[in-house]
């Protein structure tokens, strides 16, 4: 095998295919990068029987081939490449780089001993790459990180048609968001539960291109597996085989008291005062007509904090703790200048929105609602307060 590259172009491939790796791999060759040069295609692959990743790039070859190098240290070296064109040679046990006057030479591993890459599962339909991106990052942060339970550690997958519906729990807050696709399938109906961080993973690093292709299996080869992929870039992952929670019936169907709060201030405000807060203690939220009160500490023996921040809120006065993270990270995601908050009462969940901006017409004023490509709700239980 030998070919010649863009230094650029190789080294993002080969750092993209090295972020699935497995930092401890149940055997050597899973630690590997596979290099295959075809024509003038080489493919950058990585497999850990779970999650797969293969990016392609056009590369000048005089000789096609196939070799396994040790991955993380490709991806080191390429990464510190001067700016100039990189030929690689592989013969026998070693691989050569050379790129001006830096040369190396790797070991390579036994590439008859690595296992295939899972074939791609039928195209289901294409989304919008930056409206996927910001769903799943929206939607992952709630998702659990305890592996022994694994139903809490996945984003569910809901297709409805032209509808996709993501959902995420740790048990103490609910993510949802909802947003529209293009189905190859008109009626499509589909559910599965994908591993969030893998899902976070590829969403974040697949929009380099204005689309992402989902793939789903329907039985058969590739059973149980979810594929994405954009430009020049695809992979794959093992789904979860565990029952998702019912989420909707969480879903509270009224609130009796709701705020509009202004995020950046509020988020400012909430932080600061969060910072007395100690690990587990809640932050104590105070809401009256016109403006929200944040406490944090208390007790003698620890900081106190307070401040007052306004916002438009209609209902009976109502106080409720949360857990600052978890409240924060919320607000974070919601994506708005402005979130509305439900309330049912200090004890039950409350659940956090993003309020739309009308657009302003010629004239100046507010014109028809903005339309985006989804909701996105943010249920987060309250923590009792002492007293």
């Amino acid at each position: 095998m030998k070919f010649r590259v863009a230094r650029e172009v190789l080294a993002d491939a080969v750092a993209w295919t090295a972020r699935s790796l497995p930092p401890r791999p149940s055997v050597p060759v899973l630690a590997g990068i596979l290099l295959e040069v075809d024509g003038s295609q080489l493919s950058v692959s990585g497999f850990d029987y779970e999650v797969s990743a293969r990016a392609e790039v056009d590369v000048q070859a005089t000789e096609s081939g196939r070799t396994l190098v040790p991955g993380r240290l490709l991806a080191e070296i390429t990464r510190a490449l001067p700016p100039h064109p990189v030929d690689i040679t592989a013969e026998g046990p070693r691989l050569s780089i050379a790129c001006g006057n830096a040369r190396f030479s790797l070991p390579t591993l036994p590439v008859e001993d690595y296992p295939s890459l899972p074939s791609m599962p039928s195209s289901a339909g294409v989304v919008d790459s930056d409206v996927f991106a910001e769903a799943v990052g929206q939607v992952a942060v709630a998702a659990g990180r305890d592996d022994t339970l694994p139903m809490l550690t996945g984003v569910r997958l809901e297709i409805e048609d032209d509808l996709v519906t993501l959902a995420a729990t740790d048990r103490y807050r609910l993510a949802v968001r909802e947003f529209a696709w293009r189905p190859d399938t008109p009626g499509l109906s589909a559910a599965v539960l994908v591993p969030a961080r893998t899902l976070a993973d590829a969403a974040k690093t697949l929009t380099s291109g204005p689309e992402i292709v989902l793939s789903l299996s329907s039985g058969g080869s590739g059973e149980g597996i979810l594929g994405l992929s954009g430009k020049d870039r695809q992979t794959t992952t093992r789904l979860l085989d565990a029952e998702f929670v019912k989420y909707r019936a969480i879903m509270p169907s009224e609130s009796h008291a709701h705020a509009v709060l202004p995020v950046g201030l509020f988020t400012d405000a909430a932080k600061r005062v969060a910072l007395v807060a100690e690990r587990g203690t809640p932050l104590r939220c105070e809401f009256t007509p016109g403006q929200v009160t944040l406490r944090a500490g208390g007790t003698d023996d620890e900081g106190q904090a307070e401040e007052r921040c306004d916002v438009e809120f209609d209902g009976e006065p109502l106080t409720i703790g949360f857990n600052p993270t978890f409240l924060l990270d919320g607000l974070a995601a919601v994506h708005t200048p402005r979130a509305r908050m439900d309330f049912t009462s200090p004890l039950k969940p409350a659940v956090l929105s993003g309020v739309e901006e009308p657009p302003a017409d010629d004239d100046g004023g507010a014109s028809r609602p903005a339309q985006r490509p989804g909701t996105y709700r943010y249920l987060i239980m309250p923590v009792r307060l002492p007293g």
